[in-house]
Formats: structure tokens, C-alpha cells, sequence
């Protein structure tokens, strides 16, 4: 088997993430901040440190890293906690999002809570930028971005969309799904917002996410319940985390999450990149001699490590489970990402016609070997 599917969730995990979920089983079994006994201290003590790694990877304060269940999770709260904040607030997005930004967009339209518009990203960073500047309106709240492209591995110009929403008190948040652990990224980059998952670059177990905020714009729980905080009052605290973190966190979770940072920060994350990127350019330089390959890249784009591709002729989902069946594991489909595949020109009107395309995507633990067997496989069985 060769893993190339690290962009829906990395496998396998670090022996250290493995050990610390385990450990925390066995030894930290209590509910952290619930209860006044000794393992319940020792829970939340491992639940803080965990939390003081996170937060000092993406240059955050501890109080204002919040652990949640999933990127989704995060960029709910993000979204509709900074919307309720405001009247009928403007939202902007790009047309490189994720479901996972849009649908919660669409869905704040569709009850009048919120209203929005799509920036086109063009064909660089400057189009993206001069789009973005076209639709800012008076009653414009949020800028919501994501910071790579989870189908192709583009990437956006995060310092400039910060920059520009600064200038416009404009709530930036930045969608990390696929570059959290893969780019550096940090709230000093002028993001307001970061939301992440756990389980993708940071190399956490699945059930793992991050939300951490500069403070600068006020959040409103979307969930309330027990936080073990202020539990004579109905009220939900008002102070973070607690105002996001109501029932019982995914205690395992969290804790190996911080030994997934951990592990990260020790690799290097330009090390990280520049291993990925190799990976990818052995399979970019092996495809781009076959004739029956086509590959989702443009000049004078920057990439995450992620190889987006086609076999002509071939529905996606046919070339990855011809992939799969011969051990090489690939996602194939639409990503849960129509508005990029419709930019690529890889999704039709109708449902019969949905495609998409395969997508490669390396982690630490592949090798260069693993993508020239890659290249050797589709260039003799894809011709």
C-alpha cells in the first residue's frame, strides 16, 4: 500500500501521537475541569499543555485556543459566532472554498442573517486581490479564505487578504484545512480567525480541531451546556475557551494533538514542505510525459504539496479505484468542493456529468520512491 490521500486526513500517525493517545486513555481518564480529585487535576493539567503547544505554534494566546471537534466545527463557530455579532453583516469568500466555508455562508443568506459575495481568485494573486477590494461594501463584516486550495494545493495570498481586511475592520478568517502544518501560519500574519483541523498537517487523531482568535473581534457561542465554568448561572461564560468548549472535549484527542504539534515543530515545517514538495515534483515532472494525463496546475501559481489530475476519457472515481485495487490510495470525486472544480472546469450542470479528479497528496512518511512507483504504474496503465 501507498498512502497518497494525507489531504483528506494523514496516515500513518507518529509513533509519538500513537503513544500520548494511548497513554491518555490509561492515565488521564478524568474529566478535565469538571471535578476536584487528583487525576481530574492531572487531566486538565496534560489538556493545558496541550493547549499552550497549539497556541504557540500559530502565534496565539493560550486562553484564545479553542479545541473542537473538526475544521467544519471551527469554521462554524467562526462564522456565525462573528455574524451574530452584527445586524445582517456582508460576508466575502473566494471561489476556491471548501463546503465547509460556503454552506454555513449560504445557509446565514438563506435565513436573512447575513448576505455574501464570491470573489473571483482569476488566474494569480493579484486577480484575487483586486476582486476582494471590488466587492468590499460599507456594511462588509467578514472576509472568510481559505489559505490553500484543498483540490489543486493553490494557495492564497493570506498577508495581503490580512492586510487589506485590516485596513477595512473587516473579521479575517482563514480557512487552514490543508495548510495548517504544511505553511507557516500564525495570527501575526493579520488573520483574525485561524481554524484548523487536527488531523490533517498537525498530524492529530480525527475528532481533532483547532479555533484560535486574535480577540480582536467578539465571538457568540452557537452551542451552549456544562463547561465547568460559572455553573450557578444560565448563562453561557462569555470568555474563551469556555464559550466554545460546552460538554466534555475529546480529552485523548486534544493531548495528542499537542504531541502532533510537537512533532511538527521538531520536523520543521520548511522541512515538512520542502519533503512534500519533492515528493510532488517526482510525480508533476513523471505525468507531464504522458499524454493521457491532465494535470490541474498554471504558471505563476504557488502550490501546497497536492497534485490534482485526470485521465482522459476516465471518470475520476474509475481512475482512482483502478489505482486503488493495484495499492496506491488516491481520492478521487469533487472534494466537497464545487466551487473549485467548477473553476478548474472539472464539474458539469448535471449530475451525470460530475467528475472531478484524483488528488495526490504526500505527508512526512512518503518517499521519493514512492512517487517514481507512482509514475511508473499510471504512465504504463494510463497511456
Amino acid at each position: 500500500m501507498i498512502y497518497f490521500d494525507n489531504a483528506a486526513t494523514t496516515y500513518p500517525k507518529p509513533a509519538c501521537v500513537i503513544r500520548s493517545a494511548d497513554r491518555a486513555l490509561y492515565d488521564y481518564g478524568a474529566n478535565p475541569g469538571r471535578s476536584g480529585h487528583a487525576l481530574s487535576q492531572r487531566t486538565s493539567e496534560q489538556v493545558f499543555i496541550a493547549r499552550q503547544r497549539c497556541a504557540e505554534f500559530f502565534g496565539a494566546k493560550t486562553e484564545n485556543t479553542v479545541f473542537t471537534l473538526n475544521c467544519t466545527h471551527s469554521l462554524n463557530f467562526a462564522i456565525k459566532g462573528v455574524c451574530a455579532m452584527y445586524g445582517k453583516p456582508h460576508i466575502i469568500t473566494t471561489d476556491l472554498e471548501h463546503n465547509a466555508v460556503i454552506r454555513p455562508i449560504y445557509e446565514l443568506a438563506k435565513e436573512g442573517k447575513a448576505s455574501y459575495s464570491i470573489a473571483d481568485s482569476g488566474s494569480c494573486d493579484d486577480d484575487l486581490i483586486r476582486s476582494v477590494k471590488h466587492l468590499i461594501r460599507s456594511d462588509t463584516r467578514i472576509m472568510v479564505a481559505t489559505a490553500g486550495c484543498n483540490v489543486d494545493g493553490r494557495l492564497t495570498p493570506i498577508a495581503a487578504i490580512g492586510k487589506l481586511c485590516a485596513q477595512n475592520n473587516i473579521c479575517f478568517i482563514a480557512d487552514c484545512a490543508q495548510a495548517a502544518g504544511v505553511i507557516p501560519l500564525s495570527l501575526s500574519d493579520g488573520i483574525n480567525i485561524i481554524c484548523a483541523p487536527g488531523h490533517k498537517g498537525l498530524y492529530g487523531p480525527m475528532g481533532t480541531g483547532l479555533l484560535l482568535t486574535d480577540g480582536k473581534y467578539p465571538l457568540k457561542s452557537i452551542i451552549q451546556g456544562g463547561t465547568g465554568s460559572m455553573s450557578e448561572s444560565a448563562e453561557q461564560p462569555d470568555f474563551l475557551p469556555d464559550m466554545l468548549e460546552s460538554g466534555t472535549i475529546n480529552t485523548p484527542g486534544a493531548i495528542a494533538l499537542g504531541a502532533g504539534v510537537s512533532f511538527v515543530k521538531a520536523r520543521g515545517i520548511r522541512r515538512i514542505n520542502e519533503h512534500e514538495t519533492a515528493v510532488c515534483d517526482i510525480v508533476l515532472k513523471g505525468l507531464a510525459k504522458n499524454p493521457g494525463i491532465k494535470v490541474y496546475r498554471r504558471d505563476g501559481l504557488r502550490y501546497l504539496p497536492v497534485v490534482s489530475f485526470n485521465v482522459y476519457g476516465m471518470l475520476s472515481s474509475d481512475a482512482a479505484r483502478i489505482l486503488s485495487d493495484n495499492g496506491f490510495y488516491l481520492r478521487a470525486g469533487l472534494h466537497c468542493n464545487f466551487l473549485a472544480h467548477r473553476k478548474l472546469g472539472t464539474i458539469g450542470k448535471k449530475g451525470a456529468d460530475l467528475n472531478g479528479s484524483v488528488r495526490l497528496a504526500p505527508s512526512v512518511f512518503n518517499t521519493e520512491h514512492d512517487a517514481a512507483r507512482f509514475v511508473s504504474f499510471v504512465n504504463k496503465k494510463f497511456c
